[in-house]
């Protein structure tokens, strides 16, 4: 498993993101990271994945293991080759290369040759609009078709760890409602664990079987997900659902003080 202990991060020895981050992230499993934006969520994944150094990050406290083995001094060549790959948040392609291209690209790390073309034919199972796009350059694709890219894309290394960050972010729901339920078929297909972070509660929930929320750079709940979605704070504020079972208006909450009853 992926293990997070007591974890801080600091960007330019000054910011303090996570102040003592704990979780775990089980092989095969879903685990769903939630939070509103600026909690510390796409840290976290930087933190697993070695990408902190980029924005002159660094884990301050605390340690991060994948398995036996401690990770977060280790540069993220190192950790992706020891099978974490991270699908960053609004669709990163080479936007220049076709699909194809950028499919094979996911590979570059592997030496089994007949088995990554193998693999290409399994990504275009997964995501059959990209079996006609093969030859089409990927910076003409919809917003949806370049999430399908990327995320086939990480396929590619042949992960033991997916962390996706935000994959349904500013697309239509009925792409998105198509690439949860890939991800799952993902999951179960090849076994890989998956750490979604993602604003779309509702989506994430229903596809997790455990969740964390994050605030502040603190995980202030955890549980399996039908216990989170049965929380009256989760579904007044990530679902948008009242006590009463109606919707709340933005607008009734902008000045709404939060109980915080997880505090």
């Amino acid at each position: 498993m992926i293990k997070l202990n007591n974890v801080e991060v600091m960007y330019n020895n000054v910011i303090l993101v996570l102040r003592g981050v704990s979780m775990e992230v089980q092989h095969s499993g879903i685990i769903a990271l939630l939070g509103a934006n600026g909690a510390g969520k796409s840290t976290v994944l930087k933190a697993i994945s070695g990408l902190l150094h980029i924005e002159v990050g660094k884990v301050t406290e605390g340690s991060i293991m994948l398995d036996e083995c401690r990770i977060d001094k280790r540069g993220p060549e190192t950790i992706a080759r020891m099978g974490i790959i991270q699908v960053l948040e609004g669709r990163q392609i080479l936007e220049h290369l076709s699909v194809e291209e950028e499919l094979k690209v996911g590979a570059h790390m592997r030496k089994d040759r007949r088995e990554v073309k193998r693999d290409l034919e399994k990504v275009c199972q997964y995501f059959p609009r990209l079996q006609g796009l093969r030859k089409r350059t990927t910076g003409y694709l919809s917003g949806g078709e370049q999430q399908m890219v990327v995320i086939g894309r990480a396929i590619m290394a042949k992960p033991r760890y997916i962390l996706l960050d935000e994959p349904s972010l500013g697309l239509a729901p009925m792409i998105v409602k198509e690439i949860f339920l890939i991800i799952k078929k993902i999951n179960q297909d090849q076994k890989a664990g998956i750490l979604l972070v993602e604003q779309n509660a509702e989506a994430a929930l229903n596809l997790a079987e455990y969740g964390y929320v994050m605030e502040n750079g603190r995980i202030v709940l955890d549980g399996a997900s039908e216990k989170l979605k049965d929380n009256e704070d989760i579904k007044e504020f990530y679902l948008g659902l009242s006590e009463l079972g109606g919707r709340k208006s933005f607008r009734e909450v902008k000045h709404y003080k939060r109980r915080k009853r997880w505090l």
